[in-house]
Protein backbone atom coordinates (compact mmCIF):
# COMPACT_ATOMS: atom_id res chain seq x y z
CA UNK A 1 0.00 0.00 0.00
CA UNK A 2 1.47 2.91 -1.15
CA UNK A 3 1.89 5.80 1.48
CA UNK A 4 -0.15 9.42 0.66
CA UNK A 5 0.33 12.39 1.57
CA UNK A 6 -3.23 14.37 1.19
CA UNK A 7 -3.96 17.83 0.91
CA UNK A 8 -7.00 18.51 2.04
CA UNK A 9 -8.60 21.96 1.27
CA UNK A 10 -11.01 21.41 4.00
CA UNK A 11 -13.70 18.32 5.28
CA UNK A 12 -16.15 17.97 2.80
CA UNK A 13 -13.87 17.85 0.24
CA UNK A 14 -11.93 15.27 2.42
CA UNK A 15 -14.72 13.15 3.04
CA UNK A 16 -16.05 13.11 -1.09
CA UNK A 17 -12.66 11.97 -1.89
CA UNK A 18 -11.41 9.26 0.10
CA UNK A 19 -13.28 6.41 -0.13
CA UNK A 20 -11.29 6.86 -4.38
CA UNK A 21 -7.83 6.82 -2.82
CA UNK A 22 -8.45 3.77 -0.30
CA UNK A 23 -10.01 2.03 -3.52
CA UNK A 24 -6.79 2.73 -5.25
CA UNK A 25 -4.99 1.17 -2.69
CA UNK A 26 -3.41 4.32 -0.60
CA UNK A 27 -2.94 4.85 2.85
CA UNK A 28 -3.66 8.24 3.58
CA UNK A 29 -2.22 10.99 5.72
CA UNK A 30 -4.21 14.03 5.52
CA UNK A 31 -2.30 17.67 5.26
CA UNK A 32 -3.83 21.35 6.15
CA UNK A 33 -2.15 24.18 4.80
CA UNK A 34 -3.98 27.10 3.64
CA UNK A 35 -2.80 30.43 3.94
CA UNK A 36 -5.43 31.77 1.34
CA UNK A 37 -8.38 31.51 3.48
CA UNK A 38 -9.90 34.45 4.73
CA UNK A 39 -10.45 35.93 7.61
CA UNK A 40 -8.75 34.19 9.85
CA UNK A 41 -12.78 32.74 11.34
CA UNK A 42 -13.11 31.32 8.05
CA UNK A 43 -9.76 29.64 8.52
CA UNK A 44 -10.75 28.20 12.17
CA UNK A 45 -13.70 26.46 11.01
CA UNK A 46 -12.30 24.49 7.90
CA UNK A 47 -9.45 23.66 9.87
CA UNK A 48 -11.65 21.87 12.90
CA UNK A 49 -13.92 20.55 10.29
CA UNK A 50 -10.78 18.86 8.57
CA UNK A 51 -9.95 17.52 11.87
CA UNK A 52 -12.82 16.00 12.76
CA UNK A 53 -13.34 14.29 9.09
CA UNK A 54 -9.56 12.98 10.04
CA UNK A 55 -10.71 11.57 13.53
CA UNK A 56 -13.97 9.88 12.14
CA UNK A 57 -12.32 8.24 9.30
CA UNK A 58 -9.47 7.44 11.85
CA UNK A 59 -6.62 8.84 9.93
CA UNK A 60 -3.34 10.70 11.00
CA UNK A 61 -2.64 14.58 9.53
CA UNK A 62 -0.09 16.86 9.53
CA UNK A 63 -1.00 20.75 9.90
CA UNK A 64 0.86 24.21 10.06
CA UNK A 65 -0.26 26.25 12.93
CA UNK A 66 1.13 29.39 11.23
CA UNK A 67 -1.00 30.95 8.93
CA UNK A 68 0.91 33.05 6.47
CA UNK A 69 -1.98 35.16 5.48
CA UNK A 70 -0.06 37.96 4.81
CA UNK A 71 2.76 36.54 2.14
CA UNK A 72 -0.36 35.09 0.60
CA UNK A 73 -1.85 38.26 -0.12
CA UNK A 74 1.71 40.17 -0.74
CA UNK A 75 1.60 37.63 -3.68
CA UNK A 76 -1.32 37.99 -5.24
CA UNK A 77 -2.23 41.55 -4.17
CA UNK A 78 -0.79 42.89 -7.57
CA UNK A 79 -2.39 40.75 -9.81
CA UNK A 80 -5.87 39.34 -8.02
CA UNK A 81 -6.86 38.00 -11.53
CA UNK A 82 -4.57 34.75 -11.12
CA UNK A 83 -4.44 34.63 -7.84
CA UNK A 84 -5.70 30.51 -8.24
CA UNK A 85 -2.17 29.95 -9.90
CA UNK A 86 -0.05 31.24 -6.65
CA UNK A 87 -2.71 29.81 -4.41
CA UNK A 88 -2.50 25.69 -6.19
CA UNK A 89 1.58 26.34 -6.70
CA UNK A 90 1.86 27.29 -2.67
CA UNK A 91 -0.24 24.64 -1.26
CA UNK A 92 0.67 21.72 -3.71
CA UNK A 93 4.27 22.66 -3.39
CA UNK A 94 3.99 22.59 0.41
CA UNK A 95 2.45 19.16 0.43
CA UNK A 96 5.20 17.91 -2.33
CA UNK A 97 7.77 19.36 -0.42
CA UNK A 98 6.44 17.80 3.24
CA UNK A 99 5.65 14.36 1.56
CA UNK A 100 9.38 14.59 0.05
CA UNK A 101 11.02 15.34 3.90
CA UNK A 102 8.84 12.59 5.37
CA UNK A 103 9.15 9.75 2.92
CA UNK A 104 5.53 9.69 1.52
CA UNK A 105 5.51 7.90 -2.02
CA UNK A 106 2.37 10.11 -3.43
CA UNK A 107 0.82 13.11 -2.82
CA UNK A 108 -2.35 14.58 -3.96
CA UNK A 109 -5.17 17.15 -3.30
CA UNK A 110 -8.84 17.29 -2.63
CA UNK A 111 -8.66 20.35 -4.93
CA UNK A 112 -9.43 17.51 -7.76
CA UNK A 113 -12.92 16.81 -6.48
CA UNK A 114 -14.11 20.44 -7.16
CA UNK A 115 -15.28 21.05 -10.43
CA UNK A 116 -14.89 24.90 -9.73
CA UNK A 117 -11.22 24.38 -9.98
CA UNK A 118 -8.50 24.41 -12.60
CA UNK A 119 -8.46 20.70 -13.29
CA UNK A 120 -6.16 20.15 -15.75
CA UNK A 121 -3.82 23.09 -14.31
CA UNK A 122 -4.04 21.03 -10.95
CA UNK A 123 -2.74 17.88 -12.73
CA UNK A 124 0.32 19.38 -15.13
CA UNK A 125 1.00 21.27 -11.47
CA UNK A 126 0.87 18.28 -9.80
CA UNK A 127 3.41 16.02 -12.22
CA UNK A 128 6.28 18.94 -12.46
CA UNK A 129 5.87 19.27 -8.36
CA UNK A 130 6.34 15.59 -9.13
CA UNK A 131 8.83 15.49 -10.75
CA UNK A 132 11.05 18.60 -8.68
CA UNK A 133 10.81 16.28 -5.62
CA UNK A 134 10.91 12.71 -6.54
CA UNK A 135 7.50 11.78 -5.32
CA UNK A 136 4.40 11.00 -7.02
CA UNK A 137 1.56 12.67 -7.92
CA UNK A 138 -1.79 10.28 -7.48
CA UNK A 139 -3.97 12.23 -10.06
CA UNK A 140 -7.49 10.71 -9.42
CA UNK A 141 -10.31 12.72 -10.87
CA UNK A 142 -12.38 13.00 -7.96
CA UNK A 143 -15.36 15.56 -9.42
CA UNK A 144 -18.18 12.31 -9.64
CA UNK A 145 -18.11 12.46 -6.38
CA UNK A 146 -18.27 15.89 -5.34
CA UNK A 147 -22.22 15.90 -4.96
CA UNK A 148 -22.29 12.58 -2.96
CA UNK A 149 -19.19 14.22 -0.95
CA UNK A 150 -21.16 17.08 0.55
CA UNK A 151 -24.34 15.06 1.02
CA UNK A 152 -22.19 13.04 3.26
CA UNK A 153 -20.28 15.71 4.95
CA UNK A 154 -24.23 17.37 5.83
CA UNK A 155 -24.98 14.20 7.21
CA UNK A 156 -21.98 14.37 9.40
CA UNK A 157 -22.54 17.54 10.60
CA UNK A 158 -19.47 19.21 9.18
CA UNK A 159 -18.83 22.51 8.31
CA UNK A 160 -19.77 23.63 4.12
CA UNK A 161 -17.66 26.81 3.28
CA UNK A 162 -19.78 29.22 0.92
CA UNK A 163 -16.49 30.52 -0.75
CA UNK A 164 -13.68 29.35 -2.40
CA UNK A 165 -11.61 30.30 0.42
CA UNK A 166 -9.57 33.78 -0.53
CA UNK A 167 -10.88 37.06 0.48
CA UNK A 168 -11.16 37.50 -3.47
CA UNK A 169 -13.82 34.66 -4.03
CA UNK A 170 -15.65 36.27 -0.98
CA UNK A 171 -15.89 39.19 -2.94
CA UNK A 172 -16.85 38.04 -5.57
CA UNK A 173 -19.54 35.75 -4.17
CA UNK A 174 -21.56 38.59 -3.03
CA UNK A 175 -21.39 40.98 -6.04
CA UNK A 176 -22.28 37.72 -7.81
CA UNK A 177 -25.85 37.54 -6.21
CA UNK A 178 -28.50 40.39 -7.21
CA UNK A 179 -28.58 43.65 -5.61
CA UNK A 180 -31.57 43.99 -2.85
CA UNK A 181 -33.65 46.91 -2.67
CA UNK A 182 -34.45 48.21 0.81
CA UNK A 183 -38.26 48.95 0.26
CA UNK A 184 -38.03 51.63 3.28
CA UNK A 185 -34.85 53.79 2.03
CA UNK A 186 -35.07 52.70 -1.77
CA UNK A 187 -31.20 52.18 -1.17
CA UNK A 188 -29.58 49.20 -3.12
CA UNK A 189 -27.08 46.56 -1.42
Amino acid sequence: MNKLLLHCCCGPCAVGSLPLFYAAGYAVTGCFYNPNIHPYTEQQARLASFRLTMEQEGLPYLLDNAYPLETWLAAVAADPQHRCTYCYQSRLRYTAELAAEQGFEAFSTTLLISPYQQHDFLHELGNQLAAEYGVSFAYLDLRPRFREGQREARQRGLYLQKYCGCIYSEKERYLSQPAKKNKQTGEVR
